[in-house]
């Protein structure tokens, strides 16, 4: 089939998006073309908008979230005189053509751990920190967000806005999210999941939450080879085989309770259980049980398994980056996302994570020249320096490219953080739920009205 071209005028490093150039050294341009021919996206004749400029638009919506897609073209293309920009509909018309599988395709070729053994934080024992936990974004409420994602459900009726589920394998001490799964609210965390395992790097210490064990899952991670530390619900049955030093004990775990009478099929595991004494930290007073299949205690002492398991809270922070910072919440946009319609949804969400993993990887090249921990670089700060800096970026030579990319690197050195303090805050809502009537599914779409305001009025004596 005969490929069309694009029709604007490129730079003279044959760049359309000339603005973006600063990205390829994280999405390198022949990765966006493995993308669109694994999804099968093919120009049938030459236009201004083909598959891949518009998929560099949508990558730079994830960067510039907070602008319109007709201004984020806009910043992406340098001027040029008596060159109309293309409209907004024109822009969401090719959006739909492009789809969700080159977006799917891209992340599932770029994304990977970005940390070496000498990276300060991101090993343990020679173990590589991998996280995995879910959150919930909002979407547009249209009928259909809400057919394909799903609406919260509790004692006041429906949630106000349709929900989609995200799931991600994140290196922690990165922050880098190696794996995604975008799923309907209505699909649990567990199960999303499933379709992550297999991208656990080799050399992978999984942390996980209470919410993720479950026996087979336990088995297959162990016949996959990964290791494991994970906190369990204390109301597991973990009887002890044999008492550890430190505090810890060995246990057998079963499928199922009669096997456990019988004895047969356990999986041995280390138990960890431990209490806080301080009353000023969450989670005073309550038992936390670990599970892990590091078994000696005299080469991963209880107590700095017990320290190691925090770092779970980095994949929180990472949610964080993605939510708060990278795509706040807009004043004229009341849910996390702005498209309208689920492959909309799906392709932003799939361009916001490129564009962390972007920031994160630049960030984990800056901190890697200076030899320090990535997390002592500040987020927002690079954020804000690679949205300042992207169009100043001079990609017509190697020679410009390079004597930018060091100039970046040498400027993201300097947003520095402190070093993290302990997480103290508990889990409490500050602001309660307003006392107003809950909207209704026949709130939504009202009946259209057929008089004017004027000819509804009745004097009343």
């Amino acid at each position: 089939m005969h490929q069309g071209r694009c029709t604007l005028p490129p730079d003279e490093g044959g760049r359309v998006l000339d603005r973006l150039a600063g990205l390829d050294q994280v999405i390198p341009p022949h990765q966006i073309g493995h993308a669109l021919a694994s999804a099968g996206r093919r120009n049938p004749r030459s236009c201004p908008l083909t598959h891949e400029v518009v998929l560099r638009v949508v990558l730079a919506m994830g960067v510039l979230s907070d602008l319109p897609i007709r201004q984020v073209f806009k910043h992406a293309r340098r001027l040029r005189a008596d060159e109309a920009s293309p409209g907004r509909s024109a822009l969401c018309q090719a959006r739909r053509r492009l789809g969700v599988a080159p977006l799917r395709h891209l992340f599932a070729r770029v994304a990977r751990p970005l940390a070496t053994p000498e990276t300060p934080g991101a090993f343990d024992r020679g173990l590589r920190l991998v996280g995995i936990d879910g959150t919930l974004l909002d979407v547009p409420d249209t009928p259909a967000n809400a057919r394909a994602f799903g609406r919260p459900t509790g004692g006041r009726g429906d949630g106000a806005f349709p929900q989609l589920r995200e799931v991600s394998l994140v290196e922690l001490g990165t922050h880098a999210e190696v794996a995604v799964a975008l799923k309907s609210r209505r699909c649990g965390e567990r199960a999303a999941a499933q379709g992550l395992w297999r991208h656990l790097p080799a050399d992978a210490l999984l942390l996980a939450d209470r919410g993720y064990f479950s026996y087979p899952l336990w088995k297959r991670l162990e016949l996959q080879g990964v290791r494991r530390l994970w906190r369990v619900v204390s109301s597991l049955v973990l009887r002890p085989t044999r008492r550890l030093a430190g505090g810890s004990y060995l246990a057998d775990v079963y499928r199922k309770p009669y096997e456990r009478d019988a004895d047969r099929g356990g999986i041995a595991v280390r138990v960890i259980r431990s209490r806080l004494d301080d009353p000023a930290r969450a989670g005073h007073g309550r038992e936390h049980v670990r599970m892990t299949d590091l078994l000696d205690p005299a080469e991963a002492p209880a107590r700095e398994l017990i320290a190691l398991d925090h770092e779970r809270w980095e994949h929180e922070l990472t949610f964080d980056e993605q939510k708060t910072h990278l795509d706040p919440r807009r004043a004229h946009e009341p849910a996390a996302v702005r498209s309208e319609t689920p492959c909309g949804v799906l392709q932003e969400v799939y361009a916001l994570s490129l564009a962390h993993y972007a920031v994160r990887a630049l960030m984990a090249a800056a901190a890697a020249e200076a030899g320090e921990d990535p997390d002592r670089r500040s987020f927002t700060g690079c954020v804000q320096v690679l949205r300042c800096r992207l169009p100043e970026c001079d990609g017509r030579t190697a020679a410009s490219f390079a004597a930018w990319s060091a100039a970046l690197l040498a400027e993201l050195r300097g947003e520095r953080v402190d070093p993290r303090r302990d997480r103290v805050n508990p889990r409490v809502v500050k602001q309660k739920v307003k006392p107003w009537a809950k909207k209704r599914p026949e709130h939504r779409r009202p009946p259209p009205m057929t008089k004017r305001f004027a000819e509804t009025v009745v004097m009343v004596d």
